[in-house]
């Protein structure tokens, strides 16, 4: 048995509400919740379990051969689209696995269905999600070979990159060190773009949780993005601030601060469910499972570039709300200065008169 399972995942918006979501699709789809089927339910917990839902298969010929895809999409609160595209031989081996991987190498003729499929379903959740946005061309792809058995005489190291090349060994180790096993049959081998599971009973629970590491660093990258632009903008607002007059200039920069102390708080309260979208618990396997993948698609790197773009806003927004109260104590020595001279001046005028 051989399954290829592509991915490619989007960022849609800020919230969605699964159950109205759900309960829409129910007469045009067959929906579920994603859940772990070999696990205690305490040992992985989801807070808000991602709305899985079958859409409609597709055909793709390539090199003149035709290959059937069942399309599996899943829907996460957090605002994020997660398309799969599954193709299925159970007579088939490692060779055929190969073979087919290499045709697809970088989902090579599959972009155009993951768009089609995204427009469908973002024109369905798009009136009852915050921040409604599409950009095609940001998403996180990553594709899962799957086979029944284990072989460690194979090569892994073609299929995983994607083509018959001699690598160099540092490339090798580089690939092949993020290696896991439970037992002496089964195999997890974790890259920074594809993933081989050699495992003779259904590994459905460790590909979910590599699409769970998938739709974080997304979000990560997303996020990060999205503060890189807040801090552009910031920076172009108090230098148009700096221009104005005084009066003027301590308006702006109430407003400036009003709005990245905002932007600040909801996003760092989006990336804070991010980072607890999943807890594994109990079972060290799968904890190793997941963290492996979190290792390899670098998702300390992003977090660390997303608290740090978050840091320099609130350091900015210190530096602008000291510069205010600097500028609101420096009205109020006039004020003063202004109400002693006009004392003084009645003083006299009263002394004359």
């Amino acid at each position: 048995m051989i399954s290829l399972r592509f991915y490619r995942i989007y960022d849609i918006g800020r919230e969605i509400d699964l159950d109205w979501l759900e309960r829409a699709l129910a007469q045009s789809y067959f929906t579920a919740r994603t859940s772990f089927v070999r696990v205690k339910q305490k040992s992985i917990m989801i807070e808000e379990p991602p709305l899985m839902i079958q859409m409609n298969p597709i055909r793709v010929e390539r090199d003149g051969k035709p290959f059937e895809f069942s399309v599996v999409a899943r829907v996460y609160d957090i605002g994020v689209i997660s398309f799969c595209l599954i193709f299925e031989n159970p007579d088939a081996h490692y060779s055929t696995l190969e073979e087919i991987a290499f045709l697809f190498a970088g989902q090579e003729g599959l972009s155009e269905f993951y768009v089609q499929y995204l427009k469908t379903l973002g024109e369905i959740v798009k009136p009852h999600i915050r921040n409604f946005a599409i950009d095609p061309d940001f998403f996180e792809d990553y594709t899962v070979y799957v086979t029944d058995h284990r072989d460690d005489t194979l090569d892994h190291v073609p299929l995983l990159i994607g083509e018959k090349a001699t690598v160099s060994p540092q490339t090798r180790e580089d690939i092949l060190k993020n290696s896991l096993s439970y037992t002496t049959d089964d195999l997890a081998i974790i890259s920074w773009d594809s993933a081989l599971l050699c495992n003779p009973e259904s590994p459905a629970d460790i590909i979910d949780l590599i699409e769970f590491a998938n739709v974080q660093v997304l979000e990560l990258r997303y996020y990060d993005r999205e503060l890189t632009r807040e801090m552009e903008k910031m920076y172009d607002d108090i230098e148009h601030a700096d221009r104005l007059s005084q009066f003027r200039r301590s308006r702006q920069y109430h407003a400036i601060m009003a709005k990245q102390m905002e932007n600040s708080a909801e996003i760092s309260e989006v990336i804070e469910k991010v980072n607890n979208l999943i807890k594994v618990t109990e079972d060290v396997y799968y904890a190793r499972v997941y963290a492996t993948a979190l290792k390899v698609l670098r998702s300390g790197l992003w977090s660390e570039s997303v608290s740090r773009k978050i840091d320099i806003i609130r350091e900015n927004y210190s530096m602008l709300s000291d510069e205010v109260r600097i500028q609101h104590s420096n009205r109020l020595e006039w004020v003063v200065i202004i109400l002693i001279a006009l004392e003084l001046v009645l003083a006299i005028w009263q002394s004359i008169g």
